[in-house]
Parts: structure tokens; sequence; C-alpha cells
């Protein structure tokens, strides 16, 4: 019998994961009940966006923004933000981070927004969450403010009818059309998503 072994490369298993999304599997029962009754249109979701705290990276005077839900544990995420970095100089994202799949996700997320340059925490936590190492040590001297800024993103992220994340709301720059995706995408894929 002629057996094939499957070897998998740190770049094909990065590959694979960034094609992925990380959701609450031990979601209570009534936090699914909270859900809304119709999920907003892509349009209606848009405008519920711009209803989040983040922090914005790439080009500041791009016609659309692209809005990014990502929990700080999530390694998808980690994946969507090494995928972004190289359509910065074209595309402008807000980052919004939510408290969805773990005890510390709030905590780091609210590092990372308060945080004296909330890209170089982002990038910390991200390689962290790439390198298995749990992400950003999680400040503890956080305002109620900032902290109440993630939980509110949260339930952005619920009223918008996601479960997981990333989770991205864009415009197409090119053709105008609303969009919502879910997992992280290579950056060609991204690219085309949002019409860069």
């Amino acid at each position: 019998m002629n057996r094939r072994r499957l070897v998998f490369t740190p770049v094909a298993l990065a590959f694979a994961a960034g094609l992925a999304a990380c959701s609450d599997q031990n979601k209570p029962a009534e936090a699914a009940a909270k859900a809304p009754a119709a999920k907003p249109s892509a349009s209606e979701a848009y405008d519920l966006a711009k209803q989040g705290s983040g922090f914005t990276i790439g080009a500041m005077m791009a016609a659309n923004t692209v809005y990014v839900f990502f929990d700080p544990a999530c390694p998808h995420c980690a994946q969507l933000w090494m995928s972004a970095k190289p359509l910065l100089s074209k595309l402008k994202m807000v980052w919004m981070p939510i408290g969805l799949l773990g005890k510390s996700s709030l905590a780091q997320g609210a590092t990372i927004l308060a945080a004296p340059d909330p890209v170089a925490a982002m990038d910390q936590n991200e390689i962290s969450v790439i390198e298995r190492k749990g992400g950003i040590t999680a400040s503890t001297n956080l305002g109620e403010d900032v902290q109440g800024k993630v939980k509110a993103n949260t339930e952005l992220f619920h009223k918008l009818g996601a479960e997981s994340v990333p989770f991205l709301v864009f415009r197409n720059a090119k053709n105008g059309t609303f969009g919502q995706h879910a997992g992280a995408v290579p950056t060609d894929q991204l690219a085309a998503m949002v019409g860069v």
C-alpha cells in the first residue's frame, strides 16, 4: 500500500488559518436569543459600523472606510491584520476591538485602544497571537470609559448579526456596493472585495 504523507509548511498553515474565522462556541443560549430578529442590510450595517470605537490605519483620505470588528485573541484577525498591510497606501481601515472569545479579550482590546500608539500595540498583539503567546499584556489601570467602548463595540457586533471575527463591513471603492464578510482573506482577495 502506497501512503502519502501530507506536509504542512508554516506558510501553508498560516494561509489555511487565514481563510477562517473565530467564533464563541460556548455562547450561552441567552446571548443567542439577543441576536437581532433580522440582520441589517449591508448599507445599514455600514452606517451602524460608523458608531463603533476603534483606531484608524492606512490612507486617511481614502474615499471609503473598511470597518473591522476583531477580538485580540483571534488568530484569524491577526492574519487579516497582516494581509491588510500591503494595501494601506490606498485603503483606510478602522479596527474595532470586541470581547468575544475569552476573559482577557475585553481588557486586551481596551489596552490596544488606550495605547499612545494603538497601531504599535496592535502589531505587538497580533505578532504575539500568531506566535501563540497569548497577545498583549492587558493594562491593569484601564478606565471605565475605554472598557465601555469595547463593550459597546461588542454590542454593535451582535446588533449587526455577526457571529465570528474578523468581521468586515465595507463599501467597494470601485462600484459603490456595500458588503460584509466574516473571516480573514489573503491580500489580493481583500483588495478585490473592497475595490482597491
